[in-house]
């Protein structure tokens, strides 16, 4: 940048500076969050539900947490799966869509949709994505979306039933996206080899993502249904997540899907909201880097104290993987994944790294608590990028498979406003600059 340009641009900075304390003299909601931090209500909806704190006598108290698929916790989905299935993730989203769980045959019916169409449009593949890598996969994610937008005949068409027709195919075709983005990147920009898999049009979501990121095509049953489960814990997280909210923000204009989901996936890349997973893994590998797997409780609470003190790793000051907007003694997902990841590292010869990884959570948790008085839980990215590792997929997809997931909660999201709000969302800004005139340019 021009030396000039930026000198002015600094000086405009300090020039215009909003003071914190008229956020509470005007009485507005910094980040639509509450003085308690709790979040502003922005809507109604009977699609998800989280909770991490209950309210006693007008105070927020912390709780343990639950997050809630039309009314069903969480837990209860997972621990009420089949040993045999691995189209989990396909239910969940018949429940977040429809409102109830499928039968057999409707899930049949479903998942049968779905897999009719997994393939992207007949040249879309060449043209759109293996002759322009991206180094970020949500960024070439985004381009594909508005991409689709050229291949669909009625792609203005902002109806429900069109929305609920866009939004299945965009769920069915994400995972060839996500999986064919990343060969490109990993072929052109990596200087890898080039691997391109027809999908499994007879396999579960979970299953075509293994075989269209693996050169063998080989995977085993526990691997595919623990990126299952993954892919259910992802699924949806209330209508007041980033990334759902900037979707309804949006399509709230009657702009097309493709259009409010290329959004959602801008919102989500971001470290304080998807890419924390993979902001925890760096951060991880990092802090094993310097200490290696210590169990030198004062060693780890010098490098945690580091952290927050913005003197390691982003300097950001942020222990990616720990706190929530809603969550605080605890986050149901986290829990579930943190066992999981025990299962997994205890068959895979990595107990060393995970019980590192559980000692870490648990004395950041008492740093952070003696240090700002609160009490904070690690949240589903603490864990997940550690899962996503031992199954063998790349750092680059670890936020993208984030996408793959959350498309659901974003179309029911979509749909549910279209359906029972159908207003444009537009809040205000409290003007506190000053009054000025216009002065001619000879004057200045």
């Amino acid at each position: 940048m021009n030396s000039d340009i930026f000198t002015i641009f600094q000086n405009s900075i300090r020039e215009n500076e909003i003071p914190n304390e008229l956020y509470s003299e005007y009485g507005v909601k910094k980040g639509l969050r509450n003085e308690d931090g709790t979040g502003v209500l922005i809507g109604l909806t009977r699609i998800a539900d989280v909770v991490g704190y209950k309210m006693e006598n007008g105070k927020k108290v912390d709780d343990y947490g639950e997050l809630y698929y039309r009314g069903i916790p969480v837990t209860q989905i997972i621990n009420n799966q089949p040993a045999d299935q691995v189209n989990g993730f396909e239910e969940v989203c018949f429940l977040i869509l429809f409102g109830h769980l499928p039968t057999k045959k409707e899930l049949k019916t479903f998942q049968k949709h779905l897999q009719d169409h997994y393939n992207l449009p007949e040249g879309f593949l060449a043209a759109n994505i293996l002759r322009n890598p991206s180094m970020n996969i949500m960024n070439k994610i985004q381009r594909a979306l508005l991409m689709l937008y050229e291949t669909d005949l009625n792609a203005d068409d902002p109806s429900v039933e069109n929305t609920f027709r866009q939004g299945l195919a965009i769920i069915a075709k994400m995972p060839a996206i996500m999986c064919y983005a990343y060969q490109a990147k990993h072929h052109i920009l990596d200087n890898g080899s080039l691997i391109i898999h027809q999908v499994n049009t007879r396999g579960s979501i979970a299953e075509n993502i293994l075989g269209l990121l693996r050169a063998d095509q080989s995977y085993t049953h526990e691997e595919a249904k623990l990126l299952d489960l993954c892919l259910i814990l992802h699924a949806d997280h209330g209508a007041g997540n980033n990334s759902t909210f900037a979707n309804i923000v949006v399509s709230s204009t009657g702009t097309d899907i493709y259009s409010s989901f290329a959004a959602s996936v801008g919102s989500l890349k971001g470290p304080r909201h998807g890419g924390a997973n993979s902001a925890a893994k760096h951060m991880m590998d990092a802090v094993i880097a310097e200490i290696g797997y210590s169990e030198d409780t004062e060693q780890i609470e010098r490098i945690i104290n580091r952290i927050l003190d913005k003197d390691f790793n982003d300097n950001s000051g942020l222990i990616y993987g720990l706190g929530h907007a809603v969550y605080t003694l605890s986050d149901p997902r986290s829990e579930i994944l943190k066992q999981k990841a025990y299962e997994v590292a205890a068959q895979s010869n990595n107990l060393e790294v995970f019980e590192f990884y559980k000692r870490f959570e648990q004395i950041a948790k008492q740093c952070i608590y003696k240090r700002k008085g609160i009490r904070v839980s690690s949240n589903l990215d603490f864990y997940s990028g550690l899962i996503y590792t031992m199954l063998g997929i790349p750092e680059d997809l670890f936020t993208p498979m984030f996408v793959c997931a959350r498309t659901v909660g974003w179309l029911a999201h979509n749909i549910e406003n279209k359906l029972y709000c159908n207003r444009i969302v537009r809040p205000a800004g409290k003007y506190v600059g000053e009054s000025n005139e216009y002065t001619p340019i000879e004057k200045r």
